[in-house]
C-alpha cells in the first residue's frame, strides 16, 4: 500500500525514523514549518529553516526513497512576537515561489490571541491572493472554539474552501464542517490528539470524502508510523483496502496537486487535481 503523511516535522526526526517509513510503505511527506521548541528572536532563524526545508530536508529524504515537500509560514506558536512575525512575512512571498513548497502554513491559532488572528488573517490574505493551499492548525485547547473563530476567519477573507485544509480535528470540532468544501485533518498523536482507533472511528462516521490523516511527528512523545497504524486498523474493521489507500494516498495528492510546485507521484498521475490541469 502506497503512504503519503501530509503532515510531519522531519526537521525534528532521525534517519532512522526514515529508515522506518520507507520500510512500512511511506513514500512521500509534506512537512510544515512549525515552532523549533524555543522561542526565535530573529527574522534570519526563519529564513535558515525555510533554507533547510526547501534544501537538505528533500535530500536527506530522498537518500530512503522518500518524496519530500513542504509549508512555509510564521507558525501561530511564534505569532505573538508580532514584530518579528512582521518582519518575516515581508520575506515570506519569495519562498513561497520556491519549488518543493506547496502551501502557506502551519498557519492558524495556538492560544487564541489578538497577535495571532493578525499573522492569520494577513498568511490567509497571501494564500488568496496567490491562489494557494493553506494548512491551518487548530489550538490544542478550546479547541471547538477555535475552529468556531478560524471558520469565521476564512470566510471573511474570502478563501477558496477546496483550497484550505484544516488540520488536527476531534470528534467535538467535526460537524462544524457539514455543507462546506474544506478538507479536514485528523491527527493520531499520543496523548494530546487521537489515537488510530478513534480517528477510523471518526472516518467510520463522517467517511473519508475530502478526509486527511497524519502524524504530526514532531519533537514529542509522537510516532512517525501512525499513518501506516491507521492503515492497518481500517482494514481490521472492514475497511476495504481501495478505502485505505484512498485515504492515505489519494486524499493528500488530490489536496496538495492544486498547488503547481507538487510533483505528483509516478503512477499517480490520474489523481492530480483537475484544478491544477486547468490552471496549467
Amino acid at each position: 500500500m502506497r503512504i503519503l503523511d501530509p503532515h510531519i516535522h522531519m526537521y525534528a526526526r532521525t534517519t532512522d525514523d526514515y529508515e522506518a517509513m520507507s520500510l512500512a510503505g511511506i513514500e512521500s511527506v509534506v512537512d510544515p514549518a512549525f515552532w523549533l521548541g524555543s522561542a526565535r528572536h530573529h527574522a534570519g532563524t526563519f529564513y535558515d529553516y525555510f533554507e533547510h526545508l526547501l534544501g537538505y530536508e528533500a535530500e536527506r529524504a530522498a537518500m530512503y526513497g522518500i518524496q519530500h515537500h513542504c509549508t512555509l509560514s510564521v507558525n501561530p506558536r511564534e505569532a505573538n512576537d508580532l514584530a518579528l512575525a512582521n518582519e518575516v512575512l515581508e520575506r515570506l512571498p519569495e519562498y513561497l515561489d520556491r519549488p518543493r513548497c506547496i502551501a502557506i502554513g502551519e498557519v492558524g491559532f495556538d492560544r487564541q490571541t489578538e497577535a495571532e488572528e493578525e499573522i492569520f488573517r494577513k498568511q490567509a490574505r497571501l494564500g488568496r491572493e496567490r491562489n494557494m493551499p493553506i494548512l491551518v492548525h487548530t489550538p490544542h485547547q478550546y479547541k471547538r472554539v477555535g475552529v468556531e473563530r478560524t471558520l469565521r476567519i476564512l470566510e471573511d477573507v474570502g478563501v477558496d474552501q477546496r483550497l484550505v485544509i484544516i488540520d488536527h480535528n476531534t470528534e467535538e470540532t467535526m460537524p462544524l464542517f457539514a455543507g462546506t468544501e474544506y478538507w479536514v485533518g485528523l491527527t493520531v498523536y499520543p496523548v494530546t490528539k487521537l489515537s488510530p482507533e478513534r480517528a477510523v472511528n471518526i472516518a467510520r462516521q463522517y467517511g473519508i470524502e475530502r478526509l486527511l490523516v497524519n502524524s504530526s511527528a514532531d519533537w514529542g512523545p509522537s510516532d512517525v508510523l501512525s499513518v501506516p497504524r491507521v492503515a492497518r486498523q481500517m482494514l481490521s474493521v472492514g475497511f476495504s483496502r481501495a478505502e485505505v489507500e484512498r485515504l492515505v494516498w489519494e486524499n493528500p495528492i488530490r489536496f496538495y496537486s492544486q498547488s503547481p510546485n507538487f510533483t505528483v507521484p509516478v503512477g499517480a498521475e490520474h489523481l492530480a487535481s483537475a484544478r491544477r490541469i486547468a490552471l496549467a
